[in-house]
């Protein structure tokens, strides 16, 4: 039986304008446990500014693990979300990505197909998205590092799209990153979609979605950046809960809001639910 743990991605930091330390001291002010860093490649005019919480693939990662670990707080894992379907993007993102995360101490990348480029039929996408994840596999498993697969874009917008892309390259280090929020909007059931993938599940993104949104947006869009406070919204979180008990492995549910009310609100809620 799983065990269950809070944490956060950096996104409800992103509109106060503070830097990557900034936002880590906050999420474990806030009593969360574990904090989702975003990285990516190259330089960043606010990152490097100090208005932003990405933090740069070119950075030391002990940067990383030296904050987590002042501020008493683990990483669940590294936003690092590329297309898969191109690979002059995101085969050496996500290598990089994986080594960058052995380094600092995440145990998942979390990626996903992302927008394909318009030229390309869909039995093109999918051997150029087995390329990028056998060459991302080859870094991944001998540093032990997971990567974990979100529904978000064209082909991960259904539970046969997403297993189709997982079921590429055959590798104990490829699963899923579940995210409740995008599942929703896609125009499917949350629960029997987790309930499908929870034996491969090596992180959630604990999105909730508002009322508002799920009217004007719901099997309309793909997915959705972040979502409302965890208990304000559509999403039933005792059975996600539930769900994630009986995966084999410990699961993180990594809040995705977008301001730190949102995220104050969402470990009270989950809280009284854990």
């Amino acid at each position: 039986m799983g065990k269950i743990s809070l944490g956060i991605n950096m996104e409800f930091v992103r509109h106060d304008d503070k830097p990557f330390e900034w936002g880590v001291e906050k999420a474990a002010a806030l009593g969360y446990s574990y904090v989702e860093p975003m990285v990516h490649w190259g330089r960043e005019l606010l990152s490097e500014a100090g208005y932003f919480h990405s933090v740069s693939m070119l950075d030391d990662p002990y940067r990383v693990k030296r904050a987590c670990e002042k501020a008493g707080i683990k990483l669940s894992g590294l936003s690092s979300h590329t297309p898969l379907g191109r690979p002059e993007i995101g085969t050496e993102y996500l290598k990089q990505a994986v080594r960058f995360a052995a380094e600092c101490g995440a145990p998942v990348v979390n990626t996903d197909e992302g927008p394909k480029a318009p030229w390309t039929t869909e039995e093109e996408d999918f051997v150029l998205m087995k390329y990028t994840l056998r060459e991302v596999a080859a870094v991944a498993e001998p540093r032990k590092v997971l990567l974990g697969l979100e529904p978000h874009q064209q082909y991960s917008k259904n539970p046969a799209g997403l297993d189709r892309i997982w079921q590429l390259v055959s590798s104990p280090v490829i699963g899923i990153n579940f995210d409740t929020g995008n599942s929703y909007l896609c125009g499917h059931d949350p629960y029997r979609w987790l309930e499908r993938v929870k034996d491969r599940l090596v992180h959630l993104h604990a999105k909730d979605i508002s009322d508002s949104q799920s009217s004007a947006e719901r099997g309309k869009v793909t997915g959705t950046a972040v979502g409302c406070a965890c208990g304000e919204g559509v999403i039933d979180w005792a059975r996600v809960i539930q769900i994630c008990r009986s995966c084999p492995r410990d699961i993180v549910l990594s809040v995705e809001c977008g301001t730190v009310a949102q995220a104050e609100s969402s470990i009270g809620h989950l809280r009284r639910l854990l």
